[in-house]
């Protein structure tokens, strides 16, 4: 049985809450490093990467996902922009332009991954 359509809408709107909180706390932790290994880029990836593939797997609505995933890229996008004293959140650097490159890659993937297909015996 589908859930009603305010249900899921509901659910939509909770799924985009969500990635915008992931992409506020992703783009500011991928800075942080140890050294040479980017410890932040690697959490933030794996967390947004954990988040997408949750949320697909426990609703199986592509939907969701894409609400989620839009959350994280309009989160990313408005903190990699200067605030209004010049401050930038996300700078031009190596690991700001992977950590900006990555997250619609993750949301492609996640979006675009195929349903489960029943076992017929």
């Amino acid at each position: 049985m589908r859930p009603s359509v305010p249900a899921r809408i509901g659910s939509w709107i909770i799924a985009l809450l969500v990635g915008l909180v992931y992409g506020v706390a992703g783009t500011v932790a991928h800075a942080y490093a140890i050294g040479w290994f980017p410890l932040g880029l690697i959490l933030a990836l794996i967390g947004s990467g954990a988040l997408l593939l949750a949320v697909r797997l426990l609703t199986s609505d592509r939907w969701a996902t894409l609400a989620t995933g839009i959350g994280m890229m309009v989160s990313t996008l408005v903190f990699s922009g200067s605030g209004p004293g010049g401050s930038v959140v996300v700078p031009q650097s190596e690991l700001g332009v992977v950590w900006t490159i990555a997250v619609p890659i993750l949301v492609a993937l996640a979006v675009a991954w195929p349903d489960r297909i029943p076992r017929t015996e």
